[in-house]
């Protein structure tokens, strides 16, 4: 079955289907091939029963705050609060960058949505202080990378929805994690900047910083409650997500009146659009996974690992490799709708903590974001900045090496994913 999976799969990626069809044919195939006497009802009934969650309806609402902040006023104010703090330290505007794209994951949650709301509004100012285009490029795509690991995280949503593991205690050790990755980039940052004569801007004043404070307060409300409300127990994730809708509205519309009827229109448009693509891949996903673990394929994996005495090191590292191959050629949602599934009995079975499970796949898929070929923020940031894509790719390079260290720091060394979650649920 893996290899009609694997083989139908490679084809259409060959033949460039649209992913809809990458990962709906192999499982219309896995059907028809290995289980053709399973009535179709049950097909259909795994397809819309899989996404009959509440859990996953936080995704179609971080979607559409995040594009109602994209089209008005809380993405400016937090990138010049961003600014007012670090703008003066060496390699200042790139500093902002990764400040900047953690603001806004703060309160998307999606990281083609940090790339399109911030690229353009930032490129120019990277090229005016001295960066070279290429770097410019790759900061603008691997920054935003932190926005999957920076609660509200979708990718952290989807992973919780598949294993039941505490979207809440995901959100936690996100935290840390989205630090160390954002570490890495800005040592990246210090390197280039100290290399290139990087210009710094000038120190801001105490009393402007507390103006740009001040300007960004109602932006900062949003990641305060969200996240607030969540850790204190007041609702949950999918709640804090109807809430930061009604907030953006608000704040948009009411406080800073930047958005009208007919831009509301259009934002709703893109996100129900965004949402629709989503969507359809996960209910394909739960399907496929369905067939999967029908096919005991996580029992075959475990006596293979078994086979060769593989224990937790050995296995996390075969993990990686899987998830950096197939970030390589398939969608991040994708690749963890097919592995998760067979995978994360493995790991429980060897004892390693779903949530630290969970960092290590996400760190993997914010990977896969901007990992040649088919990294979809390499798409996103062509789109947004009109810049040809192999261009990009030629700015990636260092930040892929960066985000392997930090893969490799958070894959062995477990504390630094469950320190919050212990210290706050536990």
């Amino acid at each position: 079955m893996l290899i009609v999976i694997i083989g139908v799969t490679v084809v259409l990626m060959a033949l460039g289907f649209e992913m809809l069809l990458v990962l709906g044919l192999p499982t219309l195939a896995v059907k028809e091939v290995f289980y053709g006497g399973l009535p179709d009802v049950v097909f259909v009934q795994k397809l819309l029963g899989g996404i009959d969650h509440s859990t996953l309806l936080a995704i179609p609402f971080f979607l559409f705050a995040a594009q109602l902040m994209a089209s008005g006023q809380i993405t400016r104010r937090l990138m010049a609060l961003v600014s007012a703090m670090v703008g003066h330290t060496r390699g200042g505007i790139g500093h902002t960058v990764i400040g900047g794209s953690m603001a806004f994951g703060s309160v998307s949650g999606s990281a083609p949505a940090t790339v399109a709301a911030l690229g353009g509004m930032i490129y120019p100012e990277l090229r005016k202080s001295g960066y070279s285009e290429k770097f410019s490029l790759g900061l603008i795509v691997s920054s935003a990378e932190t926005a999957l690991l920076i609660p509200p995280s979708i990718t952290f949503i989807v992973y919780g929805w598949m294993t039941g593991t505490s979207v809440a205690q995901l959100f936690a050790g996100g935290l840390a994690i989205g630090v160390v990755l954002a570490l890495s980039f800005a040592v990246l940052v210090m390197i280039h900047a100290s290399r290139q004569k990087v210009t710094a801007a000038k120190r801001v004043p105490w009393r402007q910083r507390i103006d740009a404070l001040v300007a960004a307060g109602w932006a900062l409300g949003m990641p305060v409650i969200i996240l607030g409300g969540i850790y204190s127990g007041t609702f949950t994730p999918t709640e804090a997500a109807a809430v930061s809708v009604v907030y953006a509205i608000f704040v948009e519309g009411v406080v800073y009146r930047e958005l009208g009827f007919r831009q509301l229109v259009d934002v709703c448009e893109a996100s129900a659009i965004s949402t629709a693509v989503i969507f359809v891949l996960l209910a394909f996903g739960g399907v496929l996974s369905f067939f999967v673990t029908l096919a005991q394929v996580p029992a075959a994996i475990s006596a293979f690992l078994t086979a060769i005495h593989a224990g937790p090191i050995l296995f996390l590292l075969i993990l990686n490799l899987c998830f950096l191959i197939a970030g390589m050629f398939i969608d991040p949602n994708s690749a963890l709708l097919i592995l998760v599934p067979p995978l994360f009995p493995v790991a429980t079975s060897l004892g390693i903590d779903p949530v630290h499970l969970g960092m290590i796949v996400t760190l993997n898929i914010s990977l896969g974001m901007i990992t040649p070929p088919f990294g979809l923020d390499l798409f996103v940031a062509s789109s947004t900045l009109d810049k040809p894509v192999t261009r990009i790719i030629a700015g990636v390079w260092p930040f892929v090496v960066a985000n392997l260290v930090a893969l490799g720091i958070v894959t062995y060394i477990p504390q630094i994913s469950l320190f919050i979650p212990n210290l706050l649920f536990r």
